[in-house]
């Protein structure tokens, strides 16, 4: 409730950490560096690469924007519950 999940390194980051590293001017993802991404598009595109790649992480997240009906994705629970299965077996 209180955190987010950087999609490029699929890391949660807490709310204050996040706001900190704003007010120092890290516009970046403050794991990896990676510039933030602020659209669906991309968002989506960076979680579906690191699907492909099997990381649980991302698979879970997916789901969960699969159950949301959020980033372009059509609502969709047989699907997040597929992506959900498949983060828990790995």
């Amino acid at each position: 409730e209180h955190s987010g999940v950087n999609v490029c390194c699929m890391k949660r980051i807490c709310d204050g950490c996040n706001m900190a590293a704003g007010k120092r001017g890290m516009d970046d993802c403050v794991f990896c560096r990676t510039p933030m991404k602020n659209n669906d598009a991309d968002v989506l595109a960076k979680v579906q690469a690191r699907v492909v790649k099997k990381d649980p992480e991302a698979l879970f997240f997916l789901g969960n924007q699969y159950e949301m009906g959020v980033l372009g994705l059509q609502r969709d629970m047989r699907k997040a519950v597929e992506l959900w299965t498949e983060a828990a077996e790995l």
